[in-house]
Formats: C-alpha cells, sequence, structure tokens
C-alpha cells in the first residue's frame, strides 16, 4: 500500500491536539458572545429573553453550519494529499463586527425603535429583525464577492495579506485581550504563563491533562477562589439565568427588518467587505502554513454559514478566523472544529452557551486570544521573503490607530462632546486635527494595510508602475471612505457631500496618494532606477 494511501485509510477523527484547539476556538466564540449578551442587555437594555432566545440560537447554528463544513474540507483535503497533519479552518463570530454590530447598529437601533414609541419588547423584537437582515445583506455581499478571492489572493503580495492581518493579530487580539487579561492579574497572568508553557515550551503537566484545559482550569481555581476570598478588587458572583431551549427555526422575520437597513448600510457593506478581505488573509496564512485550501472554498463557505445563521435569526456574522497556523501547532486536525461546532450550535440552542459565557471570565478567557494573536503575527514574518519583512511591519501600523480609535472611542474614557471638539480642534502651524488624523488612519485599517505593503513590495520588486497603481486605488478609496473616511464610526461616504473640516481632510489624504503615485511614476521613466537601499 502506498504512503499517501496508508494516510487515507487511518485518517483518525480525532487527536489530543483537538482537545486544545476546541478549548481555543470555542473560547473565541464564547467570549464575542459575551461581549455581545453585555452590551445589548447591560448598555442599551435590549430584554434579555430576546437576545438569549431569539439572537443567540440563529448566530450559534451559523457557527455549526460554518464549522461542519471546514471539517469536511480539511478531510478532503488531507485524503487528497496523503498527509494527515491537515489543520481545519476555525470559524467562529468575527470579533470587530459583532462589536460593531452590537454598539453601532443593534444597540442604536433599539432606543431608536423606543423613541418611536414601541415598547421594550417591540423594539426588541425589531432590532432582532433587523439583525436578521443586517447578516442577509453582509451574507449576500461575501457570496457575490467570493468568486474574486482566488484572483485577489494571485495578485496581492503575500507580505501584504500577511502583514495586514498580523497587525490586526497583534493590537486587536494580543494586546487589547492583554489589558483584559491583566484586569485580575493574578489569574489572568498566570492563564497566560501557563499558556506559553504549554504551547510554546511544550511542557508537561501533571496525569498528562492536555495543556489549554489545565492552564483554563488553574485561571478558573485562582480567578473565583481569590475572589470569594475578598482578595480580588472588583470580583462578583455572576448573576445567572439560564434560559429555556430555543431552536433556529428558518424565519421571514427578516423581511420586516430590510428597510431598517437602509440607514445603516454605510457600515454593514463595510463590514461585509472586510470580512471576505479577512477571509483571503486566512487562506493565504493557511496556506504559508501548508495547509492549500481554495480561497473561493473558505469564501463560499463564510458566506452560506452568514446567510444561514441571518434566515433562522442569528445577529453576528461568522468568518473564518486569522489563526489557523496557531491551531496547528496546538496540534489541533479536523476534531476540533466538529467539537466546536457541535458545543456551540447546539449548545446556543439548549441554552447552555448562554449560561456558560454569563459564569466564564474575561481574564481567563483572554489569554487565548493573546497567544493565537502572537502566533499569527510571527507568522507573518516567517512566511515572508527577507526583503519584504520592512513592508510587513508598515502593514501594522495602521492597526495601531485604530486600537486607539476603540479606547479613544470609549465614552468612559472621552466624553462623546469633547471627542467631536478634539476631531474639528484644528491647531495654527500644526496641521489637521490630531485626533482626526488618528480616527482617519485607522479607518479602513485593514485594506489600507494591504494597499501600503503592496505599493512597497512592488517598489522593492523594481516594479514602479504597480506601486503607482496601488497609490491611485487608495486615492479613489479614500474619497468614498473605503479607507480613511472621514465619518468617526468609518462608515463609507460620497465625496461631494462633504462639507468643511471632513472634505478637506478627505482630499487631503487623497491628494496624499495622488501626489506620491505622481512622484513615483516620474522616477520610474528613469532607465536605470536607484539600487534599493538596504535598511540593514
Amino acid at each position: 500500500m502506498s504512503t499517501a494511501a496508508a494516510s487515507r485509510s487511518r485518517l483518525r477523527w480525532f487527536v489530543a491536539g483537538d482537545i486544545n484547539g476546541f478549548f481555543g476556538l470555542v473560547v473565541d466564540n464564547l467570549s464575542i458572545l459575551g461581549f455581545i449578551a453585555a452590551a445589548l442587555i447591560g448598555l442599551f437594555g435590549v430584554p434579555a429573553d430576546i437576545v438569549f432566545g431569539r439572537m443567540f440560537p440563529g448566530t450559534a447554528l451559523g457557527v455549526l453550519v460554518g464549522n461542519l463544513l471546514y471539517t469536511a474540507m480539511a478531510r478532503r483535503l488531507a485524503r487528497r494529499s496523503g498527509r494527515d497533519d491537515v489543520t481545519a479552518m476555525p470559524l467562529g463570530l468575527d470579533a470587530p463586527t459583532s462589536i460593531g454590530m452590537a454598539l453601532l447598529v443593534l444597540g442604536p437601533a433599539f432606543l431608536a425603535f423606543g423613541r418611536q414609541g414601541l415598547d421594550s419588547e417591540a423594539a426588541g423584537i425589531a432590532t432582532w429583525q433587523l439583525g436578521m437582515a443586517s447578516l442577509l445583506v453582509m451574507g449576500a455581499l461575501k457570496l457575490v464577492l467570493s468568486f474574486a478571492g482566488d484572483w485577489i489572493a494571485r495578485v496581492v503580495p503575500r507580505a501584504a495579506l500577511l502583514g495586514s492581518i498580523g497587525g490586526a493579530a497583534l493590537m486587536l487580539l494580543g494586546f487589547l485581550p492583554l489589558i483584559e487579561t491583566l484586569r485580575a492579574p493574578v489569574a489572568g497572568f498566570a492563564t497566560l504563563g501557563l499558556l506559553l508553557y504549554v504551547l510554546v515550551a511544550r511542557g508537561p503537566v501533571p496525569l498528562r491533562l492536555p495543556g489549554v484545559p489545565f492552564a483554563l482550569l488553574v485561571g478558573l481555581v485562582l480567578y473565583y477562589g481569590l475572589g470569594l476570598a475578598g482578595l480580588s478588587p472588583g470580583f462578583a458572583v455572576p448573576d445567572v439565568a439560564w434560559p429555556a431551549p430555543a431552536w433556529p427555526w428558518p424565519t421571514l422575520g427578516f423581511v420586516d427588518g430590510l428597510p431598517a437597513t437602509l440607514p445603516y448600510l454605510s457600515l454593514l457593506l463595510p463590514f461585509g467587505l472586510l470580512m471576505v478581505v479577512g477571509g483571503i488573509n486566512v487562506s493565504e496564512s493557511a496556506r504559508a502554513a501548508g495547509d492549500d485550501y481554495r480561497t473561493r472554498d473558505v469564501l463560499l463557505v463564510e458566506a452560506v454559514s452568514t446567510l444561514v445563521a441571518g434566515v433562522c435569526g442569528g445577529v453576528a456574522q461568522t468568518t473564518p478566523y486569522i489563526g489557523q497556523p496557531a491551531y496547528k501547532q496546538m496540534g489541533a486536525r479536523s476534531g476540533y472544529t466538529l467539537l466546536t461546532g457541535l458545543f456551540v450550535g447546539l449548545g446556543g440552542m439548549l441554552g447552555l452557551v448562554s449560561g456558560l459565557v454569563q459564569w466564564l471570565p474575561v481574564a481567563v478567557l483572554a489569554p487565548i486570544i493573546v497567544f493565537v494573536g502572537i502566533g499569527i503575527t510571527v507568522q507573518a514574518f516567517h512566511s515572508t521573503r527577507r526583503e519584504h519583512a520592512i513592508a510587513v511591519s508598515l502593514a501594522f501600523l495602521p492597526a495601531i490607530a485604530y486600537l486607539l480609535n476603540i479606547k479613544f472611542g470609549n465614552p468612559a474614557w472621552i466624553d462623546p462632546a469633547r471627542m467631536a471638539a478634539l476631531y474639528a480642534q484644528v491647531d495654527a502651524g500644526h496641521g489637521l486635527p490630531e485626533m482626526a488624523t488618528i480616527v482617519v488612519l485607522g479607518n479602513g485599517f485593514i485594506i489600507t494595510a494591504m494597499l501600503w505593503a503592496t505599493a512597497l513590495v512592488a517598489l522593492v520588486d523594481r516594479r514602479p508602475g504597480t506601486a503607482v497603481a496601488t497609490l491611485l486605488v487608495a486615492a479613489v478609496a479614500t474619497l468614498f471612505g473605503v479607507i480613511h473616511s472621514v465619518h468617526p464610526a468609518g462608515a463609507l461616504v460620497l465625496p461631494w457631500q462633504l462639507e468643511g473640516l471632513r472634505q478637506a481632510i478627505a482630499f487631503q489624504f487623497a491628494a496624499a496618494y495622488a501626489v506620491l503615485a505622481l512622484a513615483i511614476g516620474l522616477l520610474g521613466l528613469q532607465r536605470h532606477p536607484p539600487a534599493a537601499i538596504d535598511p540593514g
């Protein structure tokens, strides 16, 4: 029997590393569901029975469908390649757009419905229908754009694909969860250190327990032990309400929600586009790690799972996670996505997930996300050519601005009125307002990072024409808010409708790209372009 045939015949459903991967992927999904619930119920007052009984089951069904399909894709690739080390693409709820849906769409819409005279229950139902319709809008966009995935992957250099996602990983999956980790320092830091011990240093744990569950168990014991003993400031025992089972049957409720999506299209369409770009990036990331999934198939699965979730009551879109190489490092194969899909999907329908998200402390969950973020960042450098490493580093910078946007946009940090004043405050002799510059740089940061890195790679490879074309694309994208949106929330804009300072900022940023494109184009006309400078 050939080696390939032998590998196919003994392809296992589960390996030990799948336990680590399962806990990591489940934690990601539970933490996002926990945030959605905290924001909608705690901040905006959406009735808990609507969040847990109507929104969560359909949302969890999308996770189930997507992970089942990715499990099947991984097993098919393993059989076709004759390898037993293929790791499935991890799928779950997208953190940035799920947070955006809760804070920028669903929560404000609930308050708006209340101002229209609807009582709390009726406003909650209308908000749920808006969430369903929003998923269908984003899912349809992803479905259409998924067929361009392979072409985009061929055109955009690897440094741009991995660099843009590496910056997001370091800032959003590394730094932000680290802050949450250290809000309960003893439990959080111990959990993070133990995860690094078992996953990076490959250290042994007692009784041959799986490393990730061991680290989480220690963290939970420390968190609740110290809290109940009065040694952890800010600790409180959660007041858990276990909802009754709710089945996500298909419904036409989204039809009533479609008209309500119109004011939010400038947010929903970028959310969908961001997921397409992210899906392309994670496909490239998996390819760099040795698992050659077709980009179109990866994008189609996330589109289908999002559409299924929307039709069945979900309000948060699914996406392939950017940590596939990190899950491969954990030793996960295809069993972890199967387990995660079943746990989140069935648990969401039975009320188990809704109860758990109220018990699991963020400080103990966040360290796993920190580890995944670090792993993605490292891979961004390891999987690109050495001379393109500077493009990877450049791609990180817009993510820093987006990180500042998240914190500065928190009303607990800066009062919204004060934030608006800072956005419009022009300092004579210092150019555009500093706060406006940070916000505009962060808006559309993933696409910005890809364009910057693509242009720089083209210059390094002595292809000035490609660099000029990329910069001109960036100039046009700036005018319409695809990148550097002058809308504080990052919405798309129409340049001819802008006025005052916002118009000036948009045209200044667009002109910056156009002027640089002109300069590089003229320099590229030289017969013997100067040699690239080695930064050393």
